[in-house]
């Protein structure tokens, strides 16, 4: 399955579910740049960039699209349909052509089983339209991931193709079955009905269903001659002065009939219910209520003052509930933006396996092999943590968010990340407003996966509540 559309809206549909529980203001920073760098770049900000973008920066470790799951489950579901399509067709045609050598193939059941088959057809593609599912518990039962809003709305669209490329098989290979038989034994055709019909009324119907092709191949539509010829009755076996050869001559009507009222109107119908597929998957996508706050976000600027107050006379709450914590005894280290030049302190540079550069003058790529290689020390390793050493005075930037937000899905889950701001001087401590807006940055990305400590200097300790003591 290739649907552009349907893929799309299924990667945005999971990419919305998953920004559910990042904070608002995460996201209108990271929407907003979003904007700003697609009109720097002189192009318009679209659902499909903007997936290329959060993939862009999940890094080459990111988990398989979203889409991946829903498409190979409905893959396999057409892939069922067709197989049993194609196994249908072949015992319903050789139950059609049987013949023992005395009974004629009626041509009068061919004709009522490939309008039902044409009727079926319709059917399915009206239940589409409507949204009629009867078959959902069924679906239920086989599916492995839970059911979204928008899959629960394109189910029954997908279900008519799968139920078209079955037909689609059931008639090719009921199509095939027939001139395989035709060559290999010598069939009897003839019409009969118990009500009656004469010869002319029968040749009028006759007619009319060879009408599409009867231009084409003269020979697939049967004149008056050979429907008086061929017609038999019950209990009547004798074939008197009929010559036996014309009993044969129904085949090449058999063969169209199947193929322009069986086969042909599954392939429309399959080709429909995918442009419906598409067309809805798109409706979906410029309706959906996350790609509306995406453009808000996107439109408006983004303001961080630190204040959470809706009450305008309220003065900016620049504090937060959380603390500094003691400095884990890691062995990775990464240096922010220059942050340690030209040197780190003792406790940040004695007995690491891994210290690492990242952000500032290096480049993207540069920053995605640093989040790889920290992910195998991590993995190799029974200790989880990382230490992220920042300068106090800067403050902390969407380039920085991004690379954590990277980061956080390429390492390991229970990882934990402590920020070390260092002061311009090594031998001083950072102040007090400079450790807070660290510690707001932590608050914001998630006290469970980022922390904050401060380097001890002067042989002081760090206990939990940040004071320092001698």
């Amino acid at each position: 399955m290739t649907d552009n559309p349907l893929r799309l809206l299924l990667d945005f549909d999971a990419r919305a579910q998953r920004d559910k529980g990042q904070a608002p203001a995460f996201l209108h920073r990271r929407d907003r740049k979003f904007a700003l760098t697609c009109e720097q770049q002189g192009v318009k900000p679209s659902p499909k960039r903007w997936l290329a973008h959060i993939n862009h920066l999940s890094g080459p470790g990111a988990d398989s699209p979203p889409s991946a799951l829903t498409l190979r489950f409905w893959q396999r579901i057409n892939s069922g349909f067709m197989a049993a399509g194609a196994l249908f067709g072949l015992l319903a045609m050789l139950g059609l052509l049987f013949y023992d050598g005395g009974q004629r193939i009626n041509i009068t059941v061919i004709l009522a089983f490939v309008a039902f088959q044409l009727l079926l057809a319709l059917l399915t593609t009206v239940q589409s339209l409507v949204g009629w599912q009867p078959w959902r518990p069924l679906l239920r039962r086989f599916r492995n991931q839970p059911e979204s809003a928008v899959t629960t709305k394109l189910q029954p669209v997908l279900m008519a193709r799968a139920a078209h490329l079955g037909g689609v098989c059931f008639a090719l290979t009921g199509l095939v079955t027939l001139l395989v038989m035709v060559v290999l034994q010598d069939l009897a055709f003839g019409w009969s009905t118990t009500l009656e019909t004469d010869a002319s009324r029968y040749h009028s119907l006759i007619a009319a269903v060879a009408t599409p092709w009867a231009w084409l191949w003269p020979a697939a539509a049967p004149d008056l001659a050979l429907v008086e010829a061929t017609r038999f009755f019950r209990a009547s076996a004798a074939v008197g002065s009929l010559n036996p050869a014309r009993w044969g001559q129904w085949w090449p009507f058999i063969a169209m009939l199947w193929a322009t009222w069986a086969l042909l109107p599954r392939l429309i119908l399959a080709l429909l219910a995918g442009a419906l597929i598409r067309r809805k998957a798109r409706h979906l996508l410029s309706n959906h209520p996350a790609m509306r706050a995406l453009m808000y976000r996107m439109e408006t600027p983004a303001l961080d003052t630190g204040n959470e107050h809706n009450d305008a006379s309220d003065l900016p709450d620049t504090n937060t509930h959380l603390q500094l914590q003691p400095l884990p005894d890691a062995s990775i280290v990464l240096c922010w933006a220059g942050a340690g030049d030209p040197e780190l302190p003792d406790a940040l540079s004695s007995g690491k396996t891994l210290i690492a550069k990242a952000g500032g003058r290096l480049t993207l790529e540069e920053d995605r092999q640093t989040q790889a290689q920290v992910a195998g020390e991590l993995e190799q390793g029974s200790l989880h943590s990382v230490i992220l050493v920042t300068r106090s005075w800067e403050p902390p930037t969407g380039e920085l968010e991004d690379f954590l937000a990277s980061a956080r899905q390429l390492w390991p889950r229970n990882t934990q990340v402590t920020l070390a701001p260092l002061a311009a001087r090594i031998e001083q401590e950072p102040d007090a407003h400079q450790i807070q807006q660290w510690l707001r940055f932590a608050q914001r990305m998630g006290p469970e996966f980022l922390s904050v400590s401060q380097i001890p200097v002067h042989g002081t300790l760090a206990d939990v509540n940040g004071e320092f003591v001698e």
